[in-house]
């Protein structure tokens, strides 16, 4: 942009001056010409990079899993081109992507993250008119997320930087400068523990509970070291892009990986989902009360400090991390039912919780639900994010505001959940039901022909599109609203 800026005004000013227009005069005139050329540049820009997104398919027929990070950082030579960036982007996802018919719909991807700091945070920053327009993209659009620079300075050595992909977060590693390094940084595999089966199996009896919960540690942490060794002695050359061309590093040819999985360099992740569901098991009761939640901090402490502990064992990169569970939610309620029948609040729901939120169903405010969720979160460094579920709020952006302003003061790493679906057989805009019989539907024409609806649900910390396992589906159907 700035290239761009000087390149149109050196151009024009020297135009101007050829026709024998004042120096003063030809410096407005090639000022206001390079502004105006930049702008049609950023939006092309933007509209290409989204529409590219959007049209190019991976192998397996997905959308390429893409996050834009939207970070207003002060001591970044170009934050005023960076600003004008971040709101072309923002209008062009409030306003949509046309679909087959023409009408502007809701992409998946790119996912975006705002960062929120205090140049921004709606407290009469320089930049809070930005944050404005966020937050009425995610009243219609769901994106962007929000990341508090304040709280994730405090978490992280007083660093802010993206996660991969929807949550998971690296941990802080310096090179042998002495610098901090985040771009580039990996992930080696992912091993998530079914919480519920051991409170299941334990009954009640917490002796058997930690006893059996060492059991499935240590045999995640097998899991997770196949996985590592499996991977040493690789060769740059099986994935050039990824080990020579610098997608990840720039290795020799034949040159081995090893130095990129060692060291802390990369990470191994530790998952966990059902939180809720153990604790019900554990305790009778959920984790929000005073009893339920002093016992599952305890076993979230406790995962932590085991992962801490396999880092400081090993010099590899563990870190707790809070599985998306798109589709394992139902995987492992389906594996328990089969194994331990229906059970009540458990089993019989179809899916398990993601990580160490709250029960999907619990009537809870969004104020108190991320105020709660914010002391998992520290605890789950490798990863976690927290949402709240909202009703159609155009028409009330200053609430939304609010709680906007409430996520920088309170948690790291947050979301809206809204409705943006559409309905190709009757043109109905809104929200598309799940009926009695767990099947999506318009709720204007009654069409239930998947091919013939677009609908698109937030079912991790990504959206997804177009449809999900029984599990999951109910799930979202249970969600209730927390504004």
């Amino acid at each position: 942009m700035r290239k761009t800026y000087d390149k149109i005004f050196k151009k024009r000013y020297l135009g101007y001056i050829e026709k024998g227009v004042t120096d003063e005069e030809a410096k407005k005139r090639a000022h206001e010409d390079a502004l105006e050329r930049r702008q049609e540049d950023l939006e092309t820009g933007v509209q290409m990079i989204q529409y590219q997104i959007n049209t190019l398919m991976t192998t397996n027929g997905q959308t390429p899993f893409v996050t834009i990070f939207m970070y207003l950082d002060e001591t970044n030579e170009y934050i005023d081109e960076i600003a004008l960036i971040i709101e072309e982007i923002l209008k062009q996802r409030l306003r949509g992507i046309k679909n087959e018919q023409g009408v502007y719909v809701t992409p998946a991807f790119p996912k975006l993250i705002y960062v929120l700091d205090e140049n921004n945070c709606l407290k009469g920053g320089k930049y809070d008119h930005i944050t404005r327009l966020a937050v009425e993209c995610s009243a219609k659009r769901m994106y962007p997320d929000y990341i508090s620079a304040k709280i994730m300075r405090q978490n992280y050595e007083g660093n802010v930087f993206s996660p991969m992909g929807c949550r998971s977060f690296l941990s802080p590693w310096k090179n042998e400068k002495g610098e901090y390094v985040f771009e580039s940084r990996f992930n080696q595999g992912v091993v998530s523990i079914n919480l519920p089966q051991i409170g299941i199996i334990a009954n009640g009896d917490e002796e058997k509970f930690w006893k059996l919960l060492d059991e499935r540690l240590d045999l995640c942490f097998k899991a997770l070291m196949c996985r590592h060794n499996r991977l040493l002695g690789t060769v740059s050359d099986v994935s050039p892009i990824h080990w020579q061309y610098g997608g990840i590093a720039r290795l020799k040819k034949g040159e081995k990986i090893d130095k990129l999985l060692n060291c802390g360099f990369s990470t191994l992740s530790l998952g966990y989902i059902g939180v809720y569901e153990m604790t019900k098991l554990m305790k009778g009761v959920s984790h929000t009360t005073p009893e339920g939640k002093e016992f599952a901090l305890r076993v979230m402490h406790y995962l932590r400090d085991t992962t801490d502990r396999w880092k400081k064992e090993t010099g590899l990169g563990f870190a707790l991390y809070g599985t998306p569970a798109e589709s394992l939610c139902y995987r492992f309620a389906r594996v328990d039912k089969e194994r331990f029948g229906d059970i009540p609040d458990v089993t019989d729901k179809g899916y398990y919780t993601n990580s160490y939120h709250v029960d999907v169903r619990e009537k809870i405010t969004a104020f108190k639900k991320l105020r709660f969720e914010s002391e998992f979160q520290t605890i789950s460094s490798g990863g976690a994010i927290s949402y709240v579920e909202i009703p159609n709020m155009r028409n009330n952006i200053s609430a939304l505001e609010s709680l906007v302003k409430y996520m920088y003061d309170n948690i790291q790493y947050a979301e809206v959940n809204t409705k943006s679906d559409y309905c190709h057989e009757c043109g109905f805009d809104g929200e598309i039901i799940i009926n009695e019989d767990n099947e999506w539907e318009c709720p204007n024409c009654g069409n239930k022909d998947h091919a013939k609806l677009t609908v698109t649900r937030r079912t991790c910390g990504y959206l997804g599109e177009n449809f999900w396992n029984v599990g999951k589906t109910k799930e979202i159907k249970s969600r209730v609203l927390h504004m």
